[in-house]
């Protein structure tokens, strides 16, 4: 059906942008366990990474791929709730290729296949992809090291007025590429937007006065006499679980003190007196400090802004690559 329409609406199937996405489901599903039905395993509703924020609903996992020409769907599969995004590009690429009849056309997806037996199996079957590499490679790692003393000749591709605001900064956007290929000697081009360096300054600010906020509300805490949180495991715990939910544990320094508090009781009960004695009692509280990692900061933001785009066709100029990049967005809409 869809080769058929394929050709009725003249949709080449040259370049396909796939994502998936969670559906959550409010219920227990007890049925729903991946049992067989006319021999085929059905998709389990469990429990997995929510991409909405809801990991205490249950859900599956919806994949689709759509024709670069106007978005158009043209493959969807549903796997199990807990399934691993990156481990469902093979299989989606395969079924892609045995609809299209061939493997050159160009298969666009996000950082989570940059892995390499995704990249592999693609590459070796005589695929094309554009993919976004991810902080954990080390050629990201090093860009981000050599730009704190140099400046790339980034070409200005684009340069065109504010989409979401008349009256705000143009957006521009910036190409490098890296003199350097990547590990597998592919073609490793970087991308600036000022728009986006923008944005990712403001997240910055706005998760650290948030992160330090929960950290002063924690403080308070602990110095109340009714405090529930004495002990130092507890604390850290806390602290730790503030510094990942605003991703702020590379700027604030938090430090853990044990600070002693004194009083005095009557060693004997009665009215004091001139000869009353007295005995101290010593009590310890737990105490939080951060400090801000500024130099930290001053090193993320040489880089703000930028990413690395990573393809195994030699042949796409730097544009085309972006160009193909920029068409991801497109299946949000259908999703």
């Amino acid at each position: 059906m869809v080769l058929w329409v394929g050709q009725k609406f003249a949709v080449r199937l040259a370049e396909l942008h796939n994502d998936s996405t969670s559906v959550r489901f409010c219920g227990q599903y007890r049925g729903a366990s991946g049992h067989l039905i006319r021999g085929r395993s059905a998709p389990a509703i469990t429990y997995g990474y929510s991409k909405d924020d809801r990991p205490d609903l249950k859900q599956l996992l919806f994949i689709l791929t759509t024709e670069a020409e106007g978005g158009v769907p043209v493959q969807f599969r549903v796997a199990d709730g807990n399934t691993n995004d990156s481990s469902t590009y093979i299989e989606t690429w395969n079924a892609l290729r045995a609809l299209a009849g061939r493997a050159d056309f160009l298969y666009v997806a996000d950082s989570k296949l940059c892995s390499y037996d995704n990249m592999q199996h693609i590459h070796r079957a005589g695929g094309r992809f554009v993919t976004v590499m991810p902080r954990t490679r080390k050629e990201d790692a090093e860009f981000r090291e050599w730009i704190q003393t140099h400046t790339p000749p980034w070409e200005l591709i684009w340069d065109r007025p504010n989409a979401r605001a008349h009256d705000g900064p143009r957006d521009r956007w910036y190409l490098y590429k890296a003199p350097l290929p990547s590990a597998e000697v592919w073609t490793l081009v970087w991308v600036w937007s000022t728009l986006l360096t923008l944005r990712q300054e403001a997240r910055r600010r706005r998760n650290l006065v948030a992160a330090t906020e929960a950290l002063s509300a924690l403080r308070q805490r602990l110095a109340s006499p009714k405090t529930r949180k004495r002990s130092a495991a507890e604390i850290d715990l806390q602290v730790a679980q503030i510094l990942e939910h605003y991703h702020v544990g590379r700027y604030l320094k938090v430090r853990r003190s044990v600070r002693e508090e004194h009083r005095y009781k009557q060693s004997r009960r009665g009215r004091p007196g001139p000869n009353t004695v007295y005995r101290k009692i010593t009590g310890r509280r737990h105490d939080i400090e951060w400090t801000l990692d500024e130099a930290a900061i001053a090193y993320d933001q040489r880089s703000d802004g930028m990413y690395p785009l990573l393809t195994n066709d030699r042949s796409l100029s730097p544009v085309r690559v972006l160009e193909a990049h920029k068409g991801q967005p497109t299946i949000e809409k259908r999703f």
